[in-house]
């Protein structure tokens, strides 16, 4: 009987995960039907040369580029912001968590639960907090967004922080202070690098719904046909409202197929930097870990 619900067991996980690959598969074979035939440089440039572009000698107006640098400048500037952050309170709350864990893990809680739309409205309602009181010139920006994508994201980081290290043997606790070390000392030679491997999933969420998020941008400073933005106050477009904004507002079947077409540079982008943040965490594994 136990080896049959085994059995049962094992297919129906099989089943699930061959299902999501499935999905996931069927969602970038679609994507390439549709956009694929878009793809090169006249989609990212439209008729400026690559380099004038690249290099800011002329505006781009009819493709992607624009898009593309307003969405790194998101995608890295929230992750820069809510990575330091989530991973030093996700150590908080699982080495040195006190009287107030509790009350610190529910906001955390709550904060994941907050609606992204509700995120936006947050960030517009701080502009026009500040144009009341202390900034009259106050505008959407760049910068809000990135302060809004930040708090958006910063439950990831802290609660697979505050899981990996939680999840270490009690051996791995007792090996620092067998050899001497202070608990800071155990917990950056020994703690880290051993739930790095953890803490790099919430590195990746993050990153990943930085990337994809339209409902806090929309609110919070992106403007179609912005450009290149020019700085942390300015206007900038981004890809994922270039996404929703060329399916919901297209005029012929070329102007959708661009649709699709942002939809696989913002996917490779996003795969880029999932690349990226693994080549980082297996560079700090290879750093941090005892030497024979």
């Amino acid at each position: 009987m136990r080896k049959a619900a085994d059995r049962l067991l094992t297919v129906f996980a099989w089943t699930c995960g061959l299902g999501i690959v499935a999905v996931a598969a069927g969602i970038v074979v679609f994507l390439c039907l549709r956009g694929a035939h878009t793809l090169g440089p006249r989609l990212l440039f439209d008729d400026v040369p690559w380099w004038q572009a690249v290099s800011g000698q002329r505006p781009v107006f009819g493709g992607l580029w624009p898009a593309v640098v307003g969405t790194l400048c998101l995608t890295l500037g929230a992750a820069a912001v809510a990575i330091p952050l989530g991973v030093a309170a996700g150590v908080y709350l699982a080495e040195y968590g006190g009287r107030w864990t509790r009350s610190f893990s529910a906001l955390v809680d709550l904060l994941a639960a907050v609606p992204s739309v509700v995120m936006g409205l947050f960030g517009f309602g701080l502009i026009l907090f500040l144009r009341k009181t202390l900034l009259p010139e106050a505008n959407t920006c760049l910068l809000l967004s990135i302060f809004c994508l930040a708090l958006l994201v910063l439950p990831y980081p802290i609660r697979t922080t505050e899981t990996a290290l939680r999840a270490l043997s009690p051996e791995m606790r007792l090996l620092g202070p067998s050899l001497g070390l202070s608990q800071w000392q155990s917990l950056w030679r020994i703690h880290l690098p051993a739930a790095s491997r953890g803490i790099l999933s919430g590195v990746i969420l993050a990153v990943g719904r930085a990337a994809e998020d339209t409902a806090v941008i929309l609110l919070t400073g992106v403007v179609a046909n912005a450009g290149v933005p020019g700085g942390l106050t300015a206007h900038f477009e981004a890809l994922p409202f270039t996404i929703y904004y060329l399916a919901a507002e297209h005029r012929t079947g070329d102007e959708l197929d661009r649709a699709f077409g942002a939809a696989i540079v913002l996917l490779a982008l996003t795969a880029a930097l999932f690349v990226l943040a693994t080549w980082i965490e297996r560079g700090l594994h290879r750093r941090w870990r005892p030497q024979p």
